[in-house]
């Protein structure tokens, strides 16, 4: 994986992203020191940080579950002049494609047929819900940005209201690159289908009670 090379793709301009490695041990810290990073900042809409906070885990998460990898890297930026935030998450683990088939119904799938069906609800290998990417997608519809996904030969685009899925210079592992509107005031939990309370979860690990106040 050349960390360089994806800094150049997908994060041209300054400032220069942060950078961060995680695993099973770190995850949790890794999510909640982004998270915090973007928490003072009076610009990004509370309702944003509290599904991008689910999002991200759930994304972070997939490649410890799915990739076949122990570790991945997290790259990530706010930028003030675009309003959003940008994150990219990357592995070089054995891609959607061989993960994916490794589920009997998708068996027959190629590579661009497995990223077509990704971002669906309950798609999954077998080791999951199917439930993150479908969120993270609900997300980019809602908040408003761009969701950009690389494995194998194939590459997916999401810009808010139409998935290209087109052919791809081959890459290695898997590449999950989100830049997320944050000037915009969503319902935290229609993005996870109000199957959880996100919103509620966020506010308890992240915010002091006179904050919990001052939201009401």
């Amino acid at each position: 994986m050349n960390i360089s090379t994806i800094i150049k793709q997908y994060f041209d301009g300054n400032p220069a992203p942060d950078i961060a490695t995680f695993d099973a041990d770190n995850i949790g810290d890794v999510c909640n020191n982004l998270i915090s990073g973007f928490l003072n900042n009076s610009a990004i809409e509370l309702s944003v940080l509290q599904s991008f906070n689910y999002c991200i885990y759930e994304v972070l998460d997939n490649v410890l579950t799915h990739s076949g990898k122990l570790s991945g890297v997290l790259i990530s930026r706010y930028s003030a002049k675009d309003q959003q935030i940008q994150v990219l998450v990357a592995d070089d683990g054995m891609g959607i494609h061989q993960s994916l088939t490794e589920n009997i119904q998708y068996k027959d799938f190629t590579e661009k047929e497995a990223l077509s069906h990704i971002l669906l609800d309950k798609v999954t290998d077998g080791k999951g819900m199917g439930f993150g990417l479908f969120s993270t997608k609900n997300l980019i519809t809602f908040a408003g940005g761009l969701m950009k996904i690389a494995s194998g030969k194939a590459k997916l685009l999401y810009d808010g209201h139409q998935i290209t899925v087109n052919e791809n210079d081959s890459t290695m592992g898997t590449i999950v690159y989100l830049a997320v509107k944050t000037n915009c005031e969503i319902n935290a939990n229609d993005v996870v289908d109000n199957r959880i309370d996100c919103a509620g979860d966020f506010n308890e690990a992240f915010l002091e009670d006179d904050d919990l106040n001052n939201l009401w």
